[in-house]
């Protein structure tokens, strides 16, 4: 990705470039001057010196070339100094203008950069740190693709095979890059093709400057809906399943529905589903994750009950119960998991939405009870089949007597809500012993089961005691 510059100047922070000095016009001049008087020296000599003594005007000949030899040396010592004194010019303006040079990069807004056609950087200006938080000297060498995302960066190319002309430049293109933190850049970027002393395409060149706040904002709101978008129109999504276990029998009872997304390895399924909320999508996506988790539940052993995660919002959404009544399972196997990320202003609709599903034989789950206020106001409003217990209560909580203190508490206040209790997070045999000894009676976690979307997996959970097939470390590697 480039933009239009004359040619970049050098930059102690960058790689170096000779500096040509000029050819002198007193150069020139002495040079021609010095040749001339020294043709007309040797044409006298060769004149007179044959028969020096037969003239009787040697002795003026001689004072001629004298006086000739020594004007000559007066001018080429005039001209003599006429080059040192442009030279000294030159060097005092180039220093002036390196360092004019180099108070606009230090200072400017606007980063410098320049590529060859390998597409490395070989010139960066100081601004890159102050934008991608790179310095120059960690870009100089280093290929385009560090600082530009795959999708900007086909895009970008798009928009350069439009030019007419090989040496044609680009206005205002706007970029997402990636910062060395991981965020997302918006940069409006201007360039030009670069040529070599053949007119042959040698790299691309330009500056790029951060948008302002409400550009950014609105950029970045445009990407995120066309990348939801995009991944629903191309289903590039899948379920997990993570097991249950009824702790008292030691046996599977369940399974979680857990959504992967295959776009972007690096981005948390959280970050999908925010995202997608953030632009007006998000019920959307849920849905066609919950059409997804059902169908792929076909293939579970039958006695597993699935729960599937789901926002106050989507429970209000016409579409959900016809999606539930179509579904390949039978309802009573199907748990909503209601989660916790956003406020509810009003319980009332989200009731009388859920009581509609429950007689169906939808049961309800409250997903990450613990974690926040909103959990708790889960819990009281809408009357819960199960209560999950989060991880941060469950994790370590073999060592901590708060941990185990508000674990018992929350089992007391299940029992008096007649819920059952799903610990979430367990990880180590001895976090498993002791939500048992506080009357957890179910659970999950990587100590009994990791998500997985291997069949063969999936076929596994039958009626077996899972604690005596792993080891009690945070690894789950069999003894």
């Amino acid at each position: 990705m480039p933009e239009p510059r004359p040619a970049l100047p050098p930059d102690t922070t960058r790689q170096s470039r000779p500096l040509k000095m000029r050819s002198s016009p007193a150069l020139r001049r002495l040079l021609t001057v010095a040749f001339i008087q020294l043709a007309a020296l040797v044409g006298i000599g060769l004149l007179w010196l044959p028969d020096r003594g037969s003239r009787p005007e040697a002795q003026d000949i001689e004072a001629g070339i004298g006086v000739l030899a020594l004007l000559s040396t007066v001018g080429m010592v005039h001209a003599a100094g006429r080059v040192g004194r442009e030279r000294r010019r030159d060097r005092e303006q180039a220093a002036l203008a390196a360092d004019r040079m180099d108070r606009v990069l230090a200072t400017g807004k606007e980063w410098l950069w320049s590529i060859n056609t390998e597409g490395t950087f070989d010139f960066c200006g100081r601004a890159s740190g102050t934008l991608l938080g790179y310095r120059p000297a960690d870009l100089v060498g280093k290929p385009l693709t560090l600082v530009i995302t795959p999708a900007a960066l086909a895009s970008a190319r798009t928009s350069l095979e439009s030019l007419t002309r090989p040496d044609a430049g680009w206005d205002a293109l706007i970029v997402e890059c990636r910062h060395r933190d991981g965020t997302a850049v918006w940069l409006e970027v201007s360039g030009r093709a670069r040529l070599d002393a053949e007119r042959n395409p040698s790299g691309f060149e330009g500056t790029g400057r951060s948008l302002g706040e409400e550009g950014i904002q609105s950029r970045a709101r445009e990407a995120a809906r066309q990348r939801i978008e995009a991944m629903l129109a191309e289903e590039t999504f899948l379920t997990a399943f993570q097991p249950i276990y009824d702790l008292p029998a030691a046996a599977p009872v369940g399974v979680e529905a857990l959504t992967r997304f295959l776009g972007d390895p690096g981005r948390a399924p959280d970050i999908w589903f925010a995202e997608a909320f953030s632009v007006g999508l998000g019920t959307d996506l849920e849905l066609r994750a919950i059409r997804t988790a059902l169908c792929t539940a076909m293939k579970l052993p039958g006695h597993l009950s699935i729960s599937i995660n789901v926002s106050p919002a989507t429970c209000l959404d016409p579409r959900l119960p016809g999606i539930l009544r179509n579904a390949p399972l039978t309802p009573d196997r199907v748990v909503l998991e209601i989660t916790e990320h956003a406020p509810v202003a009003d319980y009332a609709p989200v009731t009388v939405a859920l009581r509609g599903l429950r007689r169906s034989g939808v049961r309800i789950a409250v997903d990450d009870t613990g974690s926040g206020f909103a959990s708790m106001r889960h819990v009281l409003k809408l009357e819960p089949d199960f209560i999950k217990i989060d991880r941060s209560i469950v994790s370590g909580i073999d060592t901590d007597a708060g941990q185990r203190a508000l674990g018992l508490c929350l089992v007391n206040f299940a029992d008096a809500m007649n819920a059952r209790v799903i610990a979430e997070g367990i990880e180590t045999r001895d976090e498993l012993t002791t939500v048992t000894e506080l009357g957890m009676t179910a659970g999950q976690g990587y100590f009994l089961g990791r998500p997985s979307v291997n069949e063969k997996d999936w076929a596994s959970w039958q009626l077996h005691n899972p604690a005596q097939q792993r080891s009690d470390d945070r690894t789950g590697q069999p003894i």
